[in-house]
């Protein structure tokens, strides 16, 4: 399974990056794997750290308990299936962003995310997660697109969904309860979905959006 194949050397890398000391991978630990969730990222960095315990980062990231859990799934998908394309399994939308730290604080404080990991001294470049959404923070001098522009456009910085329509609305509730800014309020759509729009304090416009039913 070539699929199967990537996710091994997935693990290898993150086995090659804890061994180099490489200091984003120690907040993937520390998000993954329950028995490093109360370290520090030095504590993890000097920590033992084995092949198996990359494999089982790796099967969590995918929504699974085991290494032996991620292969048994892979080995029973359809076999339809063609065997020799490679598989895309996640992705990430990257916001740019005036203050990591300001926008970290954001997502966790109003949004609901978790802090994924920070890198840089000052940081730089960051990422955020909440449930199987994972969004990139990159710092920049300024803002890449014009405010006018995009706000007129509606151009949209990345969509997240959920999965009924009570989520929805519960969801919307909770950042209203937050104080968060709301570009566009909850509403149906011609289409069929229940969605709003999140305004960022970089004004960038993250979508929310759920079944009308």
């Amino acid at each position: 399974m070539r699929n199967f194949e990537n996710l091994r050397k997935q693990a290898k890398l993150i086995l090659r990056w804890h061994r180099d000391r490489y200091y984003p991978v120690a907040a993937q630990i520390r998000s993954g794997l329950p028995r490093f969730s109360q370290m520090t990222d030095p504590e993890i960095l000097t920590h033992s750290f084995r092949l198996s315990d990359a494999q089982e980062l790796v099967a969590r990231q995918h929504g699974l308990e085991s290494w032996q859990a991620l292969k048994t799934g892979l080995s029973t998908m359809s076999d339809h299936a063609d065997s020799t394309s490679a598989v895309i399994t996640a992705a990430e939308p990257q916001l740019f962003v005036g203050d990591i730290e300001a926008s970290c604080n954001f997502f966790r404080g109003k949004l609901g995310f978790t802090i994924v990991f920070t890198y840089g001294e000052p940081p730089f470049y960051a990422q955020v997660a909440r449930d199987a959404a994972r969004i990139n923070l990159r710092c920049v001098a300024k803002p890449p697109m014009d405010p006018d522009l995009r706000d007129r456009e509606e151009l949209l910085a990345a969509s997240l969904t959920v999965a009924t329509a009570e989520e929805i609305k519960q969801l919307f509730l909770a950042y209203q309860s937050a104080g968060v800014t709301f570009f566009q309020t909850l509403r149906r759509e011609p289409w069929g979905a229940r969605n709003f729009i999140v305004k960022d304090p970089d004004g960038n416009l993250l979508l929310f959006a759920g079944p009308a039913e």
